[in-house]
């Protein structure tokens, strides 16, 4: 049984000595089998030329030449001239210089071995002499007809980045880049640009001070998983009792900033890890000493709107989350309110509901850009003039829930935080109930605790994507309100 190696390295087995490549004659009927690395099964008839067959390349090519691009020289003094010089690219059907590799037809992989060059795009290169440049021109090099349909990469792959300013005006539906506006991945979806679903976020909630009748101002900070149901279990506390202050996060910090202590309005920022469980650290301070303020963020940014100093403000601050330091001036609210809530997508920023002080409750909602500064532009109005509400989002869809408009409501509205235009009805909470602490994933969105006007323990949780009333999850640690929620999972991070 003869062997034959064949195309660019593969073994193949001739399975009969009456036929094979090479041969002249064949009884009719007879079959060329290939065994082993099989790739065909041939009834030779007649006569028969086979003169190129794809399964006979090799299932692995190797990029391997040594890879260098830089300049030479030559002449001397005043006469010098630099000129280009190129090895170790490989070309892949396209322009070839010297003893550059190229192929025309691939194999299943190409493998690239480490510290080698693949060219599959257009470079432009030029040579540069003592009066100029000199030879400005442009390599091209294809892969394949279309696209480059499947790469595995074992070690560093880098996207190309830059600005959200920076896009292609016309992108290509599947066009990954890396933005260094919002630090994060994204992708064109063929209508608008999306950023990569948080990968490394384990869906866990957390809610964070508060007020317990009878026992004042709380540091207790409790722990949920957002994708199941039950009661909360002990994370930490917060390094000062407090309530009316409110949360925000990344995938890996929450934060939680400002609030009202026993002495009065505080400026504190606390910041924990939510991947582990312990006492929040300080991390700054915001602007203002301030309390019943609204709060959402991205991946890299958190944001405080509005609150009472006592006195109501429009004041809107921002942190950098994965840094610690106090806040900055990021612009204004539409209108000074305290009582507000706030949810975002990786994108904008919505601030929906509040009070000017009194019973002047209102319906506004306004948005801003996250990655830049400025003041808040008109979005439309939530379908009540409410304010304690709470409010958390995926990264499509915002839900404002209850509040008092005075009354005490158990109406959740939503709005597409891309878009603009009024809140519509999504469903009501288990309760009437007013500054309950929220948290969400980009399914769920969990409400914890509240007044009725007396306070109670309950977690509801509804579904994001879909509308209807809350169910129950479960219960906080204490009967409290006031508290701030956050979690790693929320739609401000990015992702569908």
């Amino acid at each position: 049984m003869p062997s034959f190696r064949i195309g660019y390295g593969s073994d193949f087995t001739i399975d009969s000595n009456g036929v094979g490549i090479g041969t002249t004659f064949a009884a009719s009927g007879t079959k060329l089998d290939v065994v082993g690395t099989l790739k065909g099964d041939f009834n030779v008839t007649g006569v028969t030329t086979l003169t190129a067959y794809g399964g006979f390349v090799a299932q692995k090519q190797n990029i391997n030449k040594a890879s260098t691009i830089g300049f030479g020289t030559v002449g001397v003094g005043t006469f010098q001239q630099y000129y280009e010089t190129e090895t170790g690219f490989t070309d892949l059907g396209g322009v070839h210089h010297g003893d550059d590799q190229y192929y025309n037809t691939l194999s299943e992989d190409l493998v690239i071995d480490d510290g080698q060059i693949l060219n599959i795009t257009d470079t432009d290169m030029v040579g540069v002499t003592t009066i100029g440049e000199y030879d400005p021109h442009n390599h091209s090099s294809y892969v394949c007809a279309g696209s480059l349909e499947q790469v595995s990469v074992t070690g560093h792959f880098s996207v190309p980045c830059g600005g959200s300013n920076d896009r292609k005006d016309n992108p290509i539906e599947g066009t990954v880049r890396f933005n260094d506006d919002l630090n994060t991945l994204e992708f064109y979806n063929g209508v608008e640009w999306r950023q990569f679903t948080v990968t490394g976020a384990s869906g866990r909630g957390v809610f964070g001070g508060g007020y317990v009748p009878g026992s004042g101002v709380q540091a207790t900070i409790d722990l949920i998983n957002i994708s199941s149901t039950g009661n909360v279990t002990n994370f930490g506390s917060l390094s000062q009792a407090r309530r009316n202050n409110y949360g925000c996060s990344s995938s890996i910090r929450g934060i939680f900033g400002a609030g009202y202590a026993t002495t009065g309005n505080v400026d504190t920022i606390d910041y924990i890890t939510i991947a582990s469980e312990g006492n929040a650290i300080d991390f700054g301070n915001t602007t203002q000493a301030r309390h019943l303020h609204g709060s959402c963020s991205s991946s890299t940014r958190g944001l405080f709107g509005g609150g009472g100093t006592p006195s109501i403000v429009n004041t809107i601050d921002y942190i950098s989350i994965s840094t610690i330091g106090n806040a900055l001036d990021f612009g204004d609210l539409f209108t000074g309110r305290y009582g507000v809530g706030a949810c975002s997508s990786s994108i904008r920023a919505v601030f929906g509901g509040g009070s000017t002080g009194g019973a002047a409750n209102v319906n506004i909602i306004d948005f801003i850009n996250i990655a830049s500064t400025g003041n808040t532009v008109n979005f439309g109005s939530l379908s009540q003039k409410r304010y304690f509400l709470m409010s958390c989002s995926s990264s499509t869809r915002g839900v404002f829930s209850g509040g008092i408009t005075p009354v005490f409501i158990n109406t959740i509205d939503y709005v597409t935080i891309a878009s603009t235009g009024n809140a519509i009805y999504f469903g009501d909470l288990t309760q009437s109930r007013a500054q309950i602490a929220a948290c969400s994933s980009n399914i769920r969105g969990v409400f914890g605790g509240g007044y009725t006007p007396t306070f109670t323990n309950t977690i509801d949780y509804i579904t994001l994507a879909s509308t209807g009333n809350a169910q129950d999850f479960g219960d906080l640690s204490q009967i409290r309100g006031y508290s701030a929620g956050l979690s790693d999972s929320h739609g401000g991070l990015g992702g569908f």
